[in-house]
C-alpha cells in the first residue's frame, strides 16, 4: 500500500506540481513585478520574488499616465466584433461543407484549415494594400475586417467535427415533419452543438485580443491602439522599459480573458473533444 501511494506520488503529484510551479510562475511574477518599486526592481542584492515594500505607483502611473482604459475599450470593441463576424460565418461554412456534402466538401474543408496555417507575417503586406483602398487605415475597422481572416478557417474545422458528432438522423426526422433547413438548424442544431460555438467563441475572443501583427502594422494614433500595442508603444521608449506598469496592465489585461475561461471551461474542453472526432 505504502508502495502505491508513493508510486502515485512519484507518478501524478510531482509532474503536477512542477507543472503547475512552470505554468504559475510568470504570473506570480507579472505580480510581484506591479507591487514593486524601482529601486526594488533594480536592486540585485534583494531576493527577487519577493516585494520589501509594496507600493501601488505602477498602477497609478498605468491609469494616470497612459490612456489605458481607452485601449482596453478599444480591444474589447475589436475582439467582440470580430468573434461575432467568425462565429457566423463558421457557423455556416462547417454546416455547409459537413451536412450538404457537395462534391468537393472535404477538399474545401481541408483547403479552410490549410488556410489557417498561413502565417501572418506573409498575409499582413496585402491585407494592408487593402485596408488602404478602403480607407480603414488608423480604424479600429480595419482590425475587425482582418481579424476574421485567420479566425475562420480554425473555427470552420472546429465546428466541423462538432457536426459530425450530431447524429444526421435528427435533422431527417424534423424534415421529414416539415421542418425547413433554416429551421432545423436553429431549432436543433445551435442548440446541439452549444458548447462547440462556445468553444469556439473563446478562442475567437481570446486570439483578438491578444493579437499583435495586424494591429502594429494598421493602427498607429494613440487613440486607437489595442492593449497589446498600447502596452509596448507607450511604455517602451528606446531602451527604457517601464517594467511596472508594463506589468500591471498585463495584468489588468489577462483578466477579462481569464474570466472567460473560468465561466466556460466545462463548454471549452466539451467542444475541443467534438472537434477531435473530426
Amino acid at each position: 500500500m505504502a508502495e502505491r501511494a508513493r508510486s502515485k506520488i512519484l507518478r501524478f503529484y510531482l509532474p503536477l506540481v512542477l507543472y503547475l510551479f512552470f505554468l504559475l510562475f510568470p504570473f506570480y511574477w507579472m505580480v510581484n513585478t506591479v507591487f514593486k518599486p524601482d529601486k526594488e526592481l533594480y536592486n540585485l542584492q534583494i531576493n527577487p520574488l519577493y516585494v520589501l515594500h509594496p507600493t501601488l505607483e505602477n498602477i497609478v502611473h498605468l491609469f494616470t499616465e497612459t490612456i489605458f482604459l481607452r485601449w482596453m475599450a478599444n480591444t474589447f470593441f475589436v475582439a467582440i466584433l470580430a468573434t461575432i463576424i467568425s462565429l457566423v460565418t463558421s457557423l455556416l461554412a462547417a454546416y455547409a461543407i459537413q451536412r450538404l456534402r457537395f462534391k468537393t466538401s472535404g477538399a474545401t474543408g481541408v483547403a479552410i484549415f490549410l488556410g489557417y496555417l498561413i502565417p501572418q507575417t506573409i498575409l499582413f503586406i496585402p491585407l494592408a494594400h487593402i485596408i488602404f483602398k478602403l480607407r480603414l487605415w488608423d480604424s479600429l475597422w480595419s482590425l475587425v475586417l482582418t481579424y476574421p481572416t485567420f479566425l475562420i478557417p480554425f473555427c470552420t474545422w472546429l465546428l466541423m467535427g462538432y457536426f459530425k458528432s450530431i447524429p444526421r438522423e435528427m435533422e431527417e426526422c424534423a424534415m421529414i415533419d416539415g421542418a425547413s433547413r433554416i429551421k432545423v438548424f436553429r431549432k436543433i442544431i445551435l442548440p446541439l452543438c452549444l458548447p462547440g460555438v462556445l468553444s469556439a467563441g473563446i478562442f475567437c475572443f481570446t486570439l483578438s485580443w491578444n493579437e499583435y501583427i495586424y494591429a502594429l502594422a494598421f493602427i498607429s494614433n494613440t487613440t486607437s491602439k489595442t492593449v497589446p500595442i498600447g502596452l509596448v508603444t507607450e511604455l517602451v521608449r528606446g531602451d527604457v522599459y517601464h517594467w511596472g506598469p508594463l506589468m500591471a496592465g498585463a495584468l489588468c489585461a489577462s483578466v477579462p480573458v481569464a474570466l472567460v475561461y473560468a465561466f466556460f471551461v466545462e463548454h471549452y474542453v466539451a467542444g475541443m473533444t467534438g472537434a477531435l472526432k473530426e
